[in-house]
Order: C-alpha cells, then sequence, then structure tokens
C-alpha cells in the first residue's frame, strides 16, 4: 500500500476491534503503511495458559484473561514510550467487556475473580501509560457473511466452535459498541470497503481524520 499524506498526528493510536473473522488484522497492516505507523498485534505465541485453558476452562479462565490483560498492558506501554504512531489490532477494552465477561456468564469465573480482574483493569486506566485511542475502527458485517470469512481462512479451532459460540459473540459485540464511549467510533462494514483498493483506505484515512479534528464528532459510519 502506499504511503498516504495525511494530517493525523504523530502519535496517533488507531484501534481496531471487532468479532473473529471480520478482518482486523489484514486492515491493521493496511492502515499502518497507508499512513507510516507501527502496527501493534496481539501476542499469541508462548502463552503459558492456552493449552491448560482448552482441558479445563474453569480452572484456568481467570489465568488466561489476567496473562491477557497484562500483556495488552505492556503493549499500551511501549507504544506509549516510543511516541510514535500505532495501529493496535484488538482493544484492552474488549477482553474486559467481551472476553472476560463471556467467561463470567458462563460460570467460569468466579465473582471474586471477576471483581479482581475489573479492579486490576481500572488501576491500568488510571495509569499515565495507558493512552486512550484517538479513534476506535470496529468492523462489523452480517453474521453469515463473518462466519463465512471464518471458514475460508480454516483454522481447525475456529471450524470446530459451536455455531452458538460465534452468535453469543456476534450479540455481544453489538451490545457493547453500543455503549463504548471511550473515544470515537468509525464503524465500518466488511463488504463497505477494500483493503487492496486505494481510493478505499484513502476514505478510510479521511474519516479518521474528520474524527481527530473534530472533537464534537464522536460517532462515524462509511
Amino acid at each position: 500500500m502506499t504511503l498516504i499524506q495525511h494530517q493525523l498526528r504523530k502519535n496517533s493510536l488507531i484501534t481496531l476491534a471487532g468479532t473473529v473473522g471480520v478482518g482486523k488484522s489484514t486492515l491493521t497492516k493496511t492502515l499502518a503503511n497507508a499512513l507510516g505507523f507501527e502496527p501493534a498485534f496481539e501476542k499469541v505465541d508462548g502463552n503459558p495458559y492456552l493449552e491448560d485453558y482448552y482441558h479445563d476452562f474453569k480452572k484456568w479462565s481467570f489465568h488466561l484473561q489476567i496473562y491477557f490483560l497484562a500483556e495488552r498492558f505492556k503493549q499500551q506501554k511501549r507504544m506509549y514510550e516510543t511516541g510514535s504512531g500505532y495501529v493496535q489490532d484488538r482493544s484492552i477494552y474488549e477482553d474486559v467487556g467481551i472476553f472476560a465477561k463471556i467467561q463470567y456468564d458462563n460460570g467460569n469465573m468466579s465473582d471474586r475473580d471477576y471483581n479482581t480482574y475489573h479492579s486490576l483493569f481500572a488501576a491500568m486506566v488510571m495509569s499515565p501509560y495507558f493512552p486512550k485511542p484517538d479513534v476506535l475502527i470496529y468492523i462489523d458485517g452480517e453474521l453469515p457473511r463473518i462466519i463465512e470469512r471464518i471458514k475460508e481462512r480454516g483454522r481447525e479451532m475456529e471450524i470446530n466452535t459451536p455455531h452458538s459460540y460465534w452468535e453469543d459473540l456476534y450479540v455481544r459485540y453489538k451490545q457493547w459498541i453500543s455503549s463504548f464511549e471511550v473515544c470515537p467510533i468509525l464503524h465500518l462494514d466488511i463488504d463497505a470497503y477494500d483493503c487492496h483498493d486505494p481510493e478505499s483506505v484513502s476514505a478510510i484515512v479521511s474519516a479518521i481524520e474528520r474524527l481527530q479534528a473534530e472533537p464534537e464528532l464522536q460517532y462515524l459510519k462509511l
């Protein structure tokens, strides 16, 4: 992707959010290249709890979510310290508002552990190393289209996941974004843009610029 001239602050943080399969990682790479920013991805390798978690959700869900929370905070700290612009694949707010809550609602996390988890997150948010995103890009689409994309990328664990889980996750994302007020939201439909089309990417960049330049504008949909 050719570098796009833009008016965003050089230390801008653009965070992508959305359910599994909507294309966050692809758009993260595309926007980072177009803006001349650094991409920031989830750490998926070396997780010491993941294998145990899949053998016993109830025993290990708290440990797994604490690990994800710690890794996300370390990523936030690194981004803050460099002073560079970043495009971030998935937000810490999703970890707290969606994935930890799923574990709690399904009985895999006790009241005590869930409250401890939330207290830790609250302490992290108060840290000077925890910059809020300038814009959160929420990627959405019709559930059948998202399921289709999950199947197309062929990850066995995802393909074998019950359809009811994807339905639950989809509904939770709808509810979560409807009450999200941390920063302005750019709402993208998965079929309304093309990462391989410079004009499409340019339109996304222009929308991000507008949201950053107009503080009174808190929501924009392309």
